[in-house]
């Protein structure tokens, strides 16, 4: 049993998955936007073969909690996947995430190239590893 992390976005999505103990997340993969259709089939067939038994997407509110253009796409998203894949979709709060992967790969000292390539799954795996550690409380 693992959890999926997404970090949705326009041109690419992030994956993360948990661990069977559900005590940590690790960055998976990047996925490149093509089609919606598309998009689902890919993450219903990482959702197969990793066990995946929840999939949790970020939620890109604004600062004040309200919802933007993309916390809608995001809804929207969530729901299509929920109709393709046979586990729970939840959304989950990600503000702020995307500074954290950011600022976690600058201390890391990465080139810009690098950072770019891995920032969409590590901010999955800060979405999910946030979620899994408030199951722990």
């Amino acid at each position: 049993m693992r959890i999926m992390g997404l970090d949705f976005g326009t041109k690419r999505i992030g994956v993360a998955v948990s661990d069977e103990l559900l005590l940590t997340a690790q960055g998976l993969d990047t996925v490149q936007r093509k089609d919606l259709k598309g998009d689902l089939a890919l993450i219903k067939g990482i959702v197969d073969s990793n066990g995946v038994s929840e999939i949790v997407v970020g939620l890109p509110l604004n600062m004040n909690g309200t919802y933007s253009e993309k916390t809608k796409e995001a809804v929207l998203f969530a729901g299509e996947l929920e109709k393709t894949v046979s586990v729970p979709v939840r959304t989950w709060d990600e503000r702020l995430t995307s500074i954290q992967a950011d600022r976690a790969m600058l201390e890391g000292d990465m080139s810009r190239a690098k950072r770019k390539k891995l920032s969409d799954k590590l901010a999955a795996q800060i979405i999910l590893q946030s979620y899994l550690d408030s199951r722990k409380r």
